[in-house]
């Protein structure tokens, strides 16, 4: 049950962060704009939303990763893929607007999130063996998403919402269902 909590409160403390934050960036809409770009080169706040909100985010989810391990190796490894990509972040801000192709650091940045939504999505498929259906929905809608997102676009913001509501909330389920089934 630890697992399926500090899930939970990540992922709180990740919703809770962004509507308190959006409002301190020039602009921001969480429609148009990706989560990291609240942290992008320069912003206001970027250092605390790295080391403030993503690197916390991605560590608790290096713990979920390392509790759930001896019960799931899916669930171990979706909590692994969400680790990498927050910690990615944190390590390594996007550049202004997040584009696709820019600076070495912006290729890392992405790097990261590619192993967060392609990892994850297939993490979540592989779930759907031992949960059923929804796990196999989630998983699928997480892989368009991160083909979606290589796209500019005026709702990138919210496809990406999309696949961490997926993310999250495939992962808060299957720990939890593991945790009932111990």
């Amino acid at each position: 049950m630890l697992a399926t909590a500090v899930a939970a409160i990540a992922a709180t403390y990740l919703l809770a962060s962004l509507i308190a934050l959006a409002p301190r960036k020039a602009g921001y809409s969480h429609i148009k704009h990706s989560i990291s770009e609240m942290g992008e080169i320069g912003a206001p706040h970027q250092r605390f939303i790295a080391f403030g909100l993503f690197l916390p985010i991605g560590l608790a989810m290096l713990l979920v990763a390392y509790l759930v391990r001896p019960d799931s190796s899916a669930a171990s490894n979706l909590a692994l893929c969400i680790a990498i990509g927050y910690i990615g972040a944190a390590a390594f801000p996007c550049d202004p607007a997040s584009p696709l192709f820019s600076t070495t650091r912006q290729a890392l940045h992405n790097i990261a999130g590619a192993v967060q939504y392609i990892g994850g999505g297939i993490a979540l498929t592989t779930l759907a063996e031992r949960f059923g259906e929804p796990f196999e929905t989630a998983g699928f809608i997480v892989l368009v998403t991160a083909i979606a997102l290589c796209f500019s676009s005026l709702v990138r913001g919210i496809i990406q919402r999309i696949a961490e509501t997926c993310l999250f909330g495939g992962l808060a389920l299957a720990v939890w269902q593991i945790g009932a089934a111990v």
